[in-house]
């Protein structure tokens, strides 16, 4: 009898165990399973990211494409306004051409009409001359001898030209009239063209050349070293805070000095606060610019423009996109009002 008790014990020990051991085996697949599902969701989002990475290149490269192209239509269209231009010239030029010709012609008619007269006036004094000649034998005969010897030398003499003196135009004197100095008019200096240079956190803002592409290796370091400027700036006035607050730190005994003392304290902390969340985003704008990613918009994946950079260097969005973002969270703050 008592073997059959032992036995019975033994058995039901045996089948306890294995009671207990069919779960553990349970939970054992389920934990496998489950591991499984992770590693298989981190693989499906590391793809995903992977696909996210390369339309944004797609993107980017589409992007700078269009720009190319409207870089291009514009060149052309600056092409054929030249060459507009220089037609109106040529043709403007070629009317003066003709207009001058026009009034050149005018004088020589007026001339032949001044040489139609003055050879009048010399038949006449011709005419005249001839009469004093007749009645004055003598000199006749002397001309008449010359004649013949001027015919019989070969040589052609020159004819003696006879330079009238100009008459000198008598200088009238001018007549001063006295000056108000209202009607006088101050000539002021020229002023030199002054460029603004405004810096950007100590920083000489970018010029682009003509064609460069957006967001090349010269842009993303420019605007990390001002990403890098703007957190040490940063740094400098939390550290100047701290030794105020520890320098400055004193109980005065007039409650007035007391209050304002704190509520400028208080201040100081509130804009390091503000800083610190800023600080949070520079971070991170340092670290798309590591990726290269950095100058994209993060919901439509467009350029965002080196101005706007410049001016937010912190900027993830488009003009659009953030004019968008605006205007939604007005209605929802106008909605929520509504229901207090």
């Amino acid at each position: 009898m008592a073997k059959r008790k032992q036995t019975q014990k033994q058995t039901a020990r045996k089948s306890s165990k294995n009671a207990v051991r069919k779960p553990s085996s349970k939970k054992k697949v389920a934990r496998k399973k489950l591991i499984k599902k992770k590693v298989s969701k981190k693989k499906v989002s590391k793809k995903k990211a992977g696909k996210k990475k390369t339309a944004k290149k797609k993107a980017a490269k589409k992007t700078a494409k269009k720009a190319a192209k409207k870089t291009a239509k514009k060149a052309a269209k600056k092409a054929a306004k030249k060459t507009s231009r220089k037609k109106v010239s040529k043709k403007k030029a070629s009317k003066k051409t003709a207009s001058r010709k026009k009034a050149s012609k005018t004088p020589t008619s007026r001339k032949k009409v001044t040489k139609k007269k003055t050879s009048s006036k010399k038949a006449s004094k011709k005419k005249v001359s001839k009469k004093v000649i007749k009645k004055a034998p003598p000199k006749s005969s002397a001309k008449k001898a010359k004649g013949a010897a001027d015919a019989t030398d070969p040589t052609p003499r020159k004819k003696k030209l006879i330079i009238t003196p100009i008459k000198s135009r008598v200088s009238r004197p001018t007549l001063h009239k006295p000056v108000n100095p209202a009607d006088q008019i101050p000539i002021r200096p020229k002023r030199r063209k002054t460029t603004n240079t405004h810096l950007i956190h100590g920083i000489i803002p970018y010029k682009p050349a003509k064609g460069e592409e957006y967001m090349n290796d010269d842009q993303l370091e420019h605007f990390s070293q001002i990403l890098n400027a703007w957190k040490d700036e940063l740094m400098n006035e939390v550290d100047r805070t701290v030794h105020h607050m520890q320098d400055e730190a004193s109980n005065f005994p007039d409650p007035t000095d007391r209050a304002t003392q704190e509520s400028e304290f208080g201040l100081e902390l509130r804009t390091r606060d503000r800083e610190r969340k800023l600080l949070k985003k520079i971070h991170q704008a340092i670290g798309r610019v590591e990726d290269q990613t950095y100058g994209y918009c993060e919901e439509t994946g467009e350029e965002i423009g080196l101005k706007r950079l410049e001016a937010r260097p912190v900027a993830t969005l488009a003009v659009e996109a953030q004019e968008r973002r605006e205007l939604a969270e007005r209605q929802y703050r106008d909605q929520e009002d509504r229901y207090r």
